[in-house]
């Protein structure tokens, strides 16, 4: 009965990933699929143990991990329900800006430089930048805010060459968009986005308080000038639990 619960649930065993997890994000998906009842409880530790072919203990952790991550509450003699947070919409365009995309949504929203470094382009940057493989490129780490939560976390190369100081520059404006404005960019454009979702690593569940398990939506983008010259190219990360990213179409 265990197997074929489990195999019904998709949770395998000595596939070198935790059971625990396994059910969190499987509790995940069935939250968004009706799980819960109408107030938003979810079935008893006892009625999940059955439902996955595992013990209390088990399930009791992926409760506790996605009550860490801010999914799930617990209420003493209550039960165990779903927190009704609403994700934020980010839309990703043609003229795509963290601050305007979340205006109206958030009070407060910031962008803060967590570490720069300089390093020889590999090949999907250069690539991707127009520059020959190895040539020197600056690295920002950067996390955005929203109302004092972490909603993104990016990682940005620059042309070292064009934009010799551009971690500083950051640093004391804490916008990308202001940073070009001093090296006469006033406007750009994103030309490409590429979006996937997987498991957050071990610095992303760090730097954006998740838990073990959790989801994040991933971006790869390509920013250039009025001549389509490449400016930027980034790897954002957003809790999918946080944020839903929207394409717009021109």
């Amino acid at each position: 009965m265990a197997a074929n619960t489990a195999r019904r649930t998709g949770l395998q065993r000595g596939v070198g990933v935790a059971l625990w997890r396994q059910i969190a994000d499987a509790m995940r998906r069935e939250i968004a699929s009706g799980i819960t009842d109408a107030r938003g409880r979810l079935p008893s530790e006892g009625e999940l143990a059955a439902r996955y072919g595992v013990n209390r203990h088990t399930v009791r952790v992926a409760i506790a991990a996605l009550a860490q991550e801010g999914v799930l509450q617990s209420i003493q003699g209550r039960g165990t329900f779903v927190r009704r947070q609403k994700r934020l919409v980010y839309p990703i365009g043609e003229r795509t800006r963290f601050s305007a995309g979340l205006e109206g949504q958030t009070r407060e929203r910031q962008t803060v430089m967590l570490s720069h470094r300089s390093e020889p382009a590999m090949a999907e940057i250069s690539r991707a930048l127009r520059m020959a493989p190895g040539d020197e490129v600056v690295v920002i780490e950067s996390l955005g805010r929203a109302d004092g939560v972490a909603v993104s976390r990016s990682t940005s190369w620059f042309c070292a060459h064009r934009f010799p100081n551009i971690a500083a520059v950051f640093e004391r404006t804490g916008s990308i968009s202001a940073a070009f404005r001093t090296y006469g960019i006033n406007d750009y454009r994103r030309a490409s986005t590429a979006v996937e979702a997987r498991h957050a690593d071990s610095l992303e569940l760090h730097d954006l308080g998740l838990s073990a398990g959790a989801i994040v939506i991933v971006t790869r983008a390509l920013n250039v000038d009025a001549d389509a010259i490449p400016l930027q190219y980034s790897l954002t990360r957003f809790p999918a639990d946080r944020v839903e990213l929207v394409l717009e179409t021109s």
